[in-house]
């Protein structure tokens, strides 16, 4: 049986790490989780035509990931990554190769056969990049799953971007701290977590609404009224570099292989936690994914 197509849409760049650099960007991290859940995953950004390029190129394809990567005269995309505590602080390096991002027959294709596109804020940045990604969006199939992971870095993002993303999507994923950014945005500041997402659902007309709260619990809402919501297990973190993409693209993974929403979301979780334990993006999966929540009681 074949397996459900996921493609990802925007930056894929190195991660400069106190400890050295490693693959990373959204839509990688993203790629790289759905493939370890059953997904065949493709990963749609530009690379210099430099030797990070080549480097990013060869990471990609190690890691199983089809990376469709452009060539052109910017350089490849780089972020300084400070951590404090494990906790990442990122300086993103601007002008670079995904903010470059033409629209190709290549990449309707592929987005075509998708059963699943994933996109964020960041890689629309500039206009270039954004315009293609809201071109590609159109060619999406009935059914599939338009995965709108908002990822607000600094101030490189605005209200119409993000109504206007969402128009797109039908599945949100957002943190808390986005949540209450969002709630001053679209006016609905009175408002509960539990208000605000189901507002959120109604009005753009979501299948999925994701709302992640870091060390302490994430939600996951589907517009027939199932909720679940789960504590995040506690673990020794090395770094929480990519441990949100990692959720994003094993729930999306798990739901496209049949999973109910309740196992997508422990899957999810038990991913995020286990990433949060090792160094990076993509570290090499064990054989078997520990159940951390099984281990809190949960």
């Amino acid at each position: 049986m074949s397996k459900p197509i996921v493609v990802s849409l925007g930056e894929l760049l190195w991660d400069m790490l106190p400890t050295g650099k490693r693959a990373g960007g959204a839509p990688g991290n993203f790629a790289y989780h759905a493939t370890n859940n059953g997904c065949e995953a493709y990963a749609v950004s530009a690379v210099g035509e430099d030797e990070l390029g080549d480097e990013l190129a060869i990471a990609a394809e190690k890691a199983g990931i089809h990376a469709v990567l452009q060539r052109n005269a910017w350089p490849t995309g780089t972020v300084e990554v400070a951590l404090k505590n494990g906790i990442p602080e990122y300086t993103i390096v601007e002008n670079v190769a995904w903010d470059h991002i033409s629209y190709t027959r290549q990449l309707i294709d592929i987005v075509e056969q998708a059963d699943a596109v994933c996109f964020g804020t960041l890689a629309q940045r500039s206009p270039e990049s954004h315009d293609t990604i809201i071109e590609l969006l159109k060619h999406t199939k009935d059914g599939a799953l338009k995965f709108f992971d908002i990822n607000l870095r600094g101030d490189m993002y605005s209200k119409e971007l993000i109504e206007e993303m969402l128009s797109y999507a039908n599945v949100f994923k957002i943190n808390d701290e986005e949540l209450l950014l969002m709630r001053g945005m679209f006016g609905i500041e009175n408002t509960s977590d539990e208000e605000a997402c189901k507002w959120f659902i109604e009005q753009f007309d979501l299948r999925y609404l994701i709302l992640t709260g870091g060390a302490t619990f994430s939600t996951i809402m589907s517009n027939d009224g199932e909720v679940s919501t789960l504590a995040t297990p506690h673990v020794t973190v090395a770094d929480t570099v990519g441990a949100g993409d990692s959720f994003s693209g094993t729930f999306t993974g798990r739901i496209l292989n049949g999973d109910s929403l309740g196992l997508a979301h422990r899957a999810a979780v038990n991913t995020a936690a286990f990433v949060c334990t090792q160094e990076g993006a993509w570290p090499t999966y064990p054989a078997e994914i520990t159940d951390y929540l099984a281990e809190i009681g949960k």
